[in-house]
């Protein structure tokens, strides 16, 4: 693992003189499309720190968007890629195969909830591995329709977009879009309006109500959703909801498809976020934390919807690269060893503690709508005081502040006003103080 002292420094602004260097040549070379949250240009990184050019130490509570779960430089990913590299750096699995997929397949099925017969595809982001799992659910089940919630995110493709909720920027002036695709309510209890403690079973019944209304059941090839929705805002379903909507896919012949790109690999406290409510998804895709850094996807699932597509139909050039495998491999290995399922859950009391804390000391605590989340997968949602009004201004002025002072915070959800949270779960329990520190001084300076 990278050696970098596990303490936050500022030396200059944030962003420094060498990052604004590198982002002028940014701006001249890379396309104005590709976005940043902050930026500052990194140096190396490790444990909970972000080092810039500039030789300031950042507070990471973003993991690189929940990917470096282990760490941006765990020894095992390090060890491991780094002997795969010496090797080889491709064949292409579907011309010569080679062992690492394979054992990152066999991982996987033990992984993954539930004890049928289970086989894996692998790719290389999270969008194709959904992209993927539709074509499979497809070719499974002879039908089309593929149903999808409020506040859902699934990716950048064609496909995936049409899937996405949020238009703004994800899907302004892409289209068209890919037909078959229908949405129905999901149960976000903050915002359910007979109250969170109905939302499970009101906001199941009106989903399930929608698709046999106007899609008609028997034309659904798949369902998918988010455990815990990230990018709408790290939304949990009201209890009740998840259980209804797989029952619901079960008795119908739908295939259930539990999208854990940003919610799996020990992220909520538990291996996949869908184990919560007991959910034993058909199909289950992941990515993001799965190989410390590494561009890897999967798709996993009973046995006999996996083996629905041809020869061939599956597949792509780089799906399940070695170096990548190797990566996954490792960063399987760091997670049991380290217990980060038991890390997360620690992270969770902390972090719910002190913004619980928080919330009660402001003097109008009450833009804090709602602390939720599970795990290492936390989030506030902003609101007008004394309403429940989005506040995405707010979002913006303490993610900031807290920036200014060397914390990385992302914000997120359908309206712009969650801040979140993904700290790696290797992070020191001090550090992560100092970050909730610097959140408490920003909410006392907006």
């Amino acid at each position: 693992m990278s050696d970098i002292p596990q303490e936050r420094r500022v030396l200059t602004a944030i962003p420094g003189p060498k990052s604004a260097e590198l982002q002028a040549r940014r701006v001249a070379a890379v396309a104005a499309g590709v976005g940043s949250t902050l930026p500052v240009f990194t140096a190396r990184a490790g444990g909970g720190i972000i080092e810039d050019v500039d030789g300031n130490r950042l507070i990471d509570f973003g993991s690189g968007i929940a990917v470096t779960s282990v760490g941006a430089s765990a020894e095992a990913v390090v060890r491991r890629a780094s002997a795969q590299l010496a090797d080889f750096t491709h064949t292409c699995f579907m011309v010569t195969p080679y062992e690492g997929y394979v054992e990152v397949c066999e991982q996987l099925a033990e992984l993954t909830p539930g004890d049928h017969a289970k086989k894996s595809a692998l790719f290389n982001s999270g969008a194709e591995a959904v992209e993927n799992a539709v074509k499979i659910a497809r070719a499974y089940t002879k039908r089309t329709a593929v149903v999808v919630f409020d506040h859902g995110y699934h990716g950048r493709t064609n496909l995936t977009m049409a899937l996405t909720s949020k238009n703004m920027p994800y899907k302004q002036g892409f289209g068209p879009f890919a037909p078959e695709v229908y949405r129905v309510p999901v149960a976000y209890g903050y915002r359910w309006p007979t109250g969170a403690e109905n939302a499970g079973a009101e906001a199941s019944a009106q989903a399930i109500d929608e698709i046999t209304k106007q899609i008609g059941a028997e034309n659904v090839a798949a369902i998918i959703i988010e455990p815990v929705l990230g990018e709408g805002g790290f939304i949990e379903p009201a209890k009740g909801f998840l259980p209804a909507i797989a029952q619901f896919a079960e008795d119908n012949g739908i295939v259930f498809v539990a999208d854990e790109i940003q919610s799996g690999f020990c992220r909520t406290g538990q291996w996949f976020a869908c184990e919560d409510e007991g959910i034993v998804p058909d199909l289950i895709t992941t990515a993001k934390g799965i190989a410390g850094g590494l561009p890897l996807s999967a798709v996993t699932g009973r046995a006999e919807i996996m083996d629905a597509a041809h020869a061939g139909g599956l597949g792509g050039t780089y799906g399940g690269n070695p170096v990548a495998c190797a990566g996954a491999l490792g960063a399987i290995e760091t997670m049991r060893e380290l217990d980060l399922n038991g890390k997360a859950k620690r992270i969770e009391e902390i972090m719910k503690g002190r913004l619980a804390e928080m919330r009660s000391k402001l003097p109008n605590g009450d833009i804090i709508g709602d602390i939720r989340g599970r795990g290492a997968m936390i989030a506030i949602e902003l609101v007008k005081s004394g309403t429940k009004d989005p506040d995405a201004a707010a979002a913006g002025a303490l993610a900031k502040a807290c920036h200014a002072e060397g914390l990385l915070v992302l914000t997120c959800g359908t309206y712009g006003n969650v801040l979140r949270f993904l700290p790696p779960l290797v992070i020191g329990e001090d550090l992560l103080n100092e970050g909730l520190d610097i959140i408490e001084q920003a909410f006392a300076t907006i």
